[in-house]
């Protein structure tokens, strides 16, 4: 059985927050069940790792949190926030304080191979 819970963050456009509860709230929940969860953020969607984007980005426009409020909440479950490392070339310092590692593409797919680990893209 999985222990292990990769979610990327992918095709995931920040322009449209609405696509981001659903992995976020896949990451939050997993990681109240006490599996290892980590959320890594690459390509457009690393722009959410930028400190000030996600604080104005709202799922809906009636909703009370933001991206960030959601982000914390996965965060405080105890689901891990990382980085691509090649997504910080498109400027997105700084970073928010729910990054905890910055990672490569290695990194990704390294872990994604390892029994006991399954991977979620979005």
């Amino acid at each position: 059985m999985a222990k292990k819970l990769i979610i990327v963050l992918l095709n995931t456009d920040p322009a449209t927050p609405g696509e981001l509860v659903a992995p976020l709230f896949q990451a939050t929940v997993a990681a109240a069940m006490d599996y290892e969860v980590e959320v890594v953020l690459t390509g457009r969607a690393g722009e959410l790792a930028k400190s000030g984007v996600v604080d104005t980005l709202r799922p809906r426009d009636d909703s009370s949190k933001t991206v960030h409020d959601l982000i914390r909440d996965a965060r405080e479950a105890g689901a891990k926030f990382k980085l691509c490392s090649p997504t910080r070339e498109f400027g997105v310092e700084p970073l928010i304080p729910e990054i905890e590692e910055i990672v490569g593409g290695a990194y990704i797919i390294s872990e994604a191979m390892t029994d006991g680990t399954v991977t979620f893209t979005y």
